[in-house]
Order: structure tokens, then C-alpha cells, then sequence
């Protein structure tokens, strides 16, 4: 089967090769990156919007320590949780660790879930180049999160569709573009020149399978100290309504730790919002036809194999 005819030209074959892979929250990609990166001699580079934060650890389930088996893993913690990453930095310090494992002539493995980090490098994206306006945005946000949402899917759905909806600083960031030009965010993200040969490779797990590792995964971030995380980031003085705090499981622990649900509703509510936050996941990967999906190790070896050559 030729895997590379599918989305490749041969301007594209002949550049650097890199290997993405993505899936939904919990579906098992940082385990499948460990492997293939120890079977084609590579390194990893975090694409989650996350793991970039230092300090945070649990939530994020980070891949640190003993947990690398080894593997050399850039890009997380890579910042404070109060320091703000735009796509454009985050673009241009993936795309410096990319050729240095190139030049040491190892295989570059972008792993995560945050697909438009990985748009961005894989695509090599121009992000709009819109100063901020800092009165538009105090503006905007004086506006619940619900309502910033409701206009950005009316003004651009293809940007409702990628934005974490849950951080509010960017569903503001597309609204602001879109105020200040008359035009969408999304339509301002032109592809520029491909820096590299990518082959992406998704996880596809049986929903109920997938559900059921993401209660596991929660239930043991719980287990290892979740709660005395949050607690720890809280006392330590940083905001809870900063970026890096506005993901899944934060929200809901510190709500708990202010006393305005039970922990078992925290729990509930972290596994609900997960689901959810997957679903919509694999209805924008399914969207990219350059994916291709595997469900277990030997599946994607098998590709990995072909596309290396």
C-alpha cells in the first residue's frame, strides 16, 4: 500500500523528515512516541499547550523524569505558568529543536495533542501579525467566556473549531483579529512554504475503550496529587484564571478547593469535560485527510518503516 502517495509530492519527499503523532486526550500518545522513538532512534517534541508549564505536572500528565525512559523530550518546561506562549513562539522554538535533532541525525517525533501547534510546524503557518489592542481586550474580556464563544463560532467557525475553547485569552486573540481587520483569524493562518516531510500518524481507539482509559488516567492523576498540585500552584501566588491554569482538571480542583463542589463532583466533572474535549478532537483531526490512523504499535511501525525507507 503506498502510505506516502496519499498526501506527499516529491518537493515534499525531499525535504527533512519529521514523524507527527496525535489522538485524542488519553488515547495513548506519548507511549506509542516512546516506542517508535526507541525502535527509529528519535527524539520528541511536545506539541500540548500544557506540558510547556512548569510546576504542572499531574494535569498536564506530563512525560518527566524517569517517565522519558531515557528519551530526550523537548519543549516542556519551557515556561513559567504565568509567562504567555503565543503560537508564533512556540512555532519557532519547535521548529529550532526539529533541525537540531536533524543535524545530529536522529528522528524529530512531534507528539501531542494541541493540533494546532502542530498545524503551525507542520504547515509552517504565518501567524497574523495584528498588535494587540489593549482596550479592545479589556473590552472583550469584561465578557463571559460563553459569550466570547457563541460570537467567535458566529463570526469564525473554523477558529471555534481549533481554539481551546476553555482558554479565554485565545477565543480574545481571534475575536481581537477579527475586530481590528474585517477578517477571520483563521484566514489570516496562510501555510507557508512546507519546512519539512511529515507523515502524521493519529490514534484510533473504539470510543468506549478510549473513555474508559481517560477515567483510568484522571483516577490515578487524583491517586499521585492532583489536588496538592493545584494547591501548591495557588499558594505559590499564580492567578487562577491565568492561561496555563484555564485546562481540564485545574478548573475543577480549584473550584473544589474553594469549597464549591464536593471532590467526587470535581472528579465527575473532569472526566465529562475530557470526554468532551476528546470528541471534539477527532472531529478536527478527522477533518485533516493527511492523518494516518492506526490503533496499535505494530500498525504504525509498519508505516513508520515505509515512510523512513
Amino acid at each position: 500500500m503506498d502510505f506516502m502517495g496519499k498526501t506527499q509530492t516529491i518537493e515534499t519527499r525531499s525535504l527533512p523528515k519529521l514523524l507527527v503523532i496525535t489522538g485524542p486526550t488519553g488515547s495513548g500518545k506519548s507511549s506509542l512516541a516512546k516506542q517508535l522513538a526507541r525502535k527509529f532512534s528519535g527524539e520528541i517534541i511536545a506539541a500540548d499547550s500544557r506540558q510547556i508549564y512548569r510546576e504542572m505536572d499531574i494535569g498536564t500528565d506530563k512525560t518527566t523524569g524517569g517517565r522519558q525512559e531515557g528519551i530526550p523530550h523537548h519543549l516542556v518546561d519551557m515556561a513559567r505558568p504565568d509567562e504567555i506562549i503565543t503560537l508564533q513562539l512556540y512555532k519557532r522554538r519547535a521548529v529550532d529543536a526539529i533541525f537540531d535533532i536533524l543535524k545530529r541525525s536522529k528522528l524529530p517525533i512531534l507528539e501531542g495533542g494541541t493540533y494546532l501547534y502542530v498545524q503551525a510546524v507542520v504547515d509552517n503557518l504565518e501567524i497574523p501579525k495584528v498588535p494587540p489592542h489593549s482596550l479592545l481586550r479589556n473590552q472583550l474580556g469584561e465578557k463571559d467566556t460563553e459569550f466570547l464563544l457563541k460570537e467567535l463560532r458566529r463570526v469564525d467557525p473554523e477558529a471555534a473549531q481549533t481554539i481551546d475553547m476553555r482558554n479565554k485569552r485565545r477565543v480574545i486573540r481571534a475575536l481581537e483579529v477579527n475586530l481590528l481587520t474585517g477578517s477571520t483569524f483563521s484566514a489570516q493562518r496562510k501555510k507557508g512554504k512546507p519546512l519539512f516531510n511529515a507523515f502524521i500518524i493519529g490514534i484510533a481507539l473504539p470510543r468506549e475503550k478510549l473513555y474508559e482509559k481517560i477515567s483510568r488516567r484522571i483516577d490515578s492523576m487524583i491517586e499521585e496529587g492532583l489536588v496538592d498540585e493545584v494547591q501548591r500552584l495557588l499558594d505559590a501566588g499564580y492567578n487562577p484564571s491565568l492561561p496555563s491554569l484555564s485546562g481540564i482538571g485545574y478548573q475543577e480542583i480549584i473550584r473544589y478547593l474553594r469549597d464549591e463542589i464536593s471532590i467526587e463532583k470535581a472528579v465527575q466533572d473532569i472526566k465529562q469535560h475530557s470526554r468532551q474535549f476528546a470528541r471534539r478532537q477527532l472531529t478536527w483531526l478527522r477533518s485533516d485527510k493527511r492523518v494516518h490512523w492506526v490503533s496499535n504499535y505494530s500498525e504504525a511501525e509498519k508505516i513508520v518503516s515505509e515512510f523512513i525507507g
